[in-house]
Order: C-alpha cells, then sequence, then structure tokens
C-alpha cells in the first residue's frame, strides 16, 4: 500500500465489495435491540373472536414490554391457514408473527395434505400462550345429566344422534369425534359456519348437543338454557369447579383444549425467538392480563420454545390418528 492511497479509502472499498466481514457481533447487536419497529400480529380469524381477543390483549401486553405496538392483522379464511401462509412467506426477522391454534397447526395438516404451508418446517415455536376447555352439552330437555348417560343413550340411537360444531376441523369438532371414538359410539357431525349458528340451534334444540368453549357457553349454562356434562381438560376448569371433567367420568385421558400459540416464520435469528419467549413470559405475568384471560376462562401456559415444540409434536400425532381412523375429510 503506497502512502498517496489512503488508508480508509481502501478500507471503504474492501466494505463496499464485502470483502471485509462484519465485527463480531454486530447480527447480535441487532438482535439485542429488537424490536426497533412496530411488530405485525397475524391471526387468521375475524376481529372479535376468541383468537383475536387473545392476540389483542398479548399485543398490548407485549407492546407494554418491548416498548412497541404489536400490531394485529386479521387474515381470515381457511381454518387459519390463509394468515399462516402469509406469515411463512415474511422475512424471518421477528417483525411478522403468528398468533396460531391447533387447528391452524396440528389438525390442518392432517385434513388438508395439500396445503401449502407445513407448520413444522416453515414456523419457529415461540410459546405457548393459553389454552380454553370445552364443555359437552346437551338441551336441557334431554333426559342427559352424566357422560355414561350420552354414552348410553348415543348407542340406543345406534348412529343416528347429532351434534352440532362450528365447522370442519374446527376444536368443536375433533373434541367430539375424539369423544365417539372413546366411547365407541357413532355421531352424525353437523357443522355450522360459525361457533354462534351451531350454538343457536342447539339452544333452539334442533340439534341435541355439542362441545364448545366453556366461556362461550357458561352463561347459557348458568341460565339454564343449557346443561353442562362435562369439561374436556384432565383436570376441572376453575371457572366451573362443579362440572366433572370427561376424564374423570369414565373417558380415562380425554383431553381436548382450544389453544393459542405464538410463531414466528421459520429461520427467526434464535436470539429474537428468545427474546420474544421471554417477552411472552413477561406478558403472562402481567396481573392486568392475568385477570382478564383468567375472567374468560383461559388457563394460562407460558411455555417456552422447546417445551412447546415437544407439545405441538404430540398434538399433532394425537389429532393425525384421530382423523384417519374416524375418516373425516373435507367436504
Amino acid at each position: 500500500m503506497t502512502p498517496s492511497f489512503p488508508r480508509r479509502r481502501v478500507l471503504a472499498a474492501l466494505v463496499a465489495t464485502g470483502a471485509v466481514m462484519a465485527a463480531p457481533g454486530a447480527f447480535a447487536q441487532s438482535a439485542t435491540s429488537y424490536p426497533t419497529r412496530p411488530v405485525t400480529l397475524g391471526v387468521g380469524f375475524s376481529a372479535g373472536g376468541a383468537v383475536d381477543i387473545v392476540a389483542r390483549q398479548l399485543g398490548q401486553a407485549l407492546g407494554k414490554s418491548f416498548h412497541q405496538p404489536f400490531v394485529i392483522e386479521n387474515r381470515p379464511g381457511a381454518t387459519g391457514i390463509i394468515a399462516a401462509e402469509a406469515v411463512a412467506q415474511a422475512k424471518p426477522d421477528g417483525y411478522s408473527l403468528l398468533l396460531g391454534t391447533q387447528s391452524t397447526m396440528v389438525v390442518a395438516p392432517s385434513l388438508y395434505p395439500t396445503m401449502k404451508v407445513d407448520p413444522k418446517k416453515d414456523f419457529v415455536p415461540v410459546s405457548l400462550v393459553a389454552s380454553v376447555p370445552l364443555v359437552l352439552v346437551v338441551h336441557p330437555s334431554l333426559p342427559l345429566h352424566t357422560v355414561q348417560d350420552v354414552i348410553k343413550y348415543a348407542k340406543d340411537k345406534k348412529g343416528d344422534l347429532s351434534y352440532a360444531s362450528s365447522g370442519l376441523g374446527g376444536p368443536q369438532h375433533v373434541a367430539a369425534e375424539l369423544f365417539a371414538s372413546m366411547a365407541g359410539v357413532k355421531m352424525v357431525h353437523i357443522p355450522y359456519k360459525g361457533e354462534a349458528n351451531a350454538i343457536s340451534d342447539v339452544l333452539g334444540n334442533q340439534v341435541p348437543l355439542m362441545f364448545s368453549n366453556l366461556p362461550t357457553l357458561l352463561p347459557y349454562i348458568k341460565s339454564g338454557k343449557l346443561r353442562a356434562i362435562a369439561v374436556s381438560s384432565l383436570e376441572r376448569a376453575a371457572s366451573a369447579p362443579t362440572i366433572p371433567t370427561v376424564n374423570e367420568s369414565g373417558l380415562k385421558g380425554f383431553e381436548a383444549l382450544t389453544w393459542f400459540g405464538l410463531y414466528a416464520p421459520a429461520g427467526t435469528p434464535p436470539d429474537v425467538v428468545g427474546k420474544l419467549e421471554q417477552g411472552v413470559k413477561q406478558a403472562l405475568s402481567d396481573t392486568d392480563l392475568r385477570a382478564k384471560m383468567t375472567d374468560q376462562g383461559m388457563t394460562l401456559e407460558g411455555r417456552g420454545s422447546r417445551d412447546f415444540a415437544k407439545y405441538m409434536d404430540a398434538e399433532s400425532t394425537k389429532w393425525a390418528g384421530l382423523i384417519k381412523s374416524a375418516g373425516i375429510k373435507p367436504e
């Protein structure tokens, strides 16, 4: 190098051509400072629904923790698959996230084998945020009070007993099919376009029974418009401790939950995933958020990335087996 060629010019030229690598820790620093701008949280369901409500409450708490807004982006349709595809294709930098559910992330892949997104390959599970038990209810005019009553009634009907659900592959649908499979009975699935329409027809005794989210059905149970038979969690729900579980009522090991988990696109830096994981834990420790979600009948989970990945694998195996054995197919 000649004295007439200033050293800083040489260095600038080398940087411009990529000959000089970034200093160690430069990229780590960008992860450490994450986030420096608003984060988009994708939701595969309409505004006002259970998933949207959880996303907004979580987004508000994360925004408080990270000092950046978490903006909710609703892309409803196809059991949440549309939103999942959009986030999977986003840049894996932590600024496009998904609040996924078991319907989208573990049931849909077995139900729709040609779907364009693969939840296991296209996403990194960040944290299992919360879960909600379902409850089996019947119209009060029916002489059914226990799980064993329902099983006997279904056997007497010889496959002519129908149940309502919010749609194919939804938590209400697969919970009822799991119940039928474990009880050794057959029931007829009556799918509706949305939970509200399904509940309306059970209230009107046009369909005798259904599984649905406990928080949604609790007002009807308390008013006597519907009779609760059992909840779908392994343990009794804190919001309805007098309602027994299916598990304790003769179908040992029965569990079917609605759950909500935070996901990032595959390839998102581990440091960013770790920071988000810690952010969720901090958010779930927020007194206001805990009170709101508990009042809505939710169980706060806060399982980290590794634990969530294992849980997701177990759920995928469970529901894939049920879909195959019950012969559930897209209509």
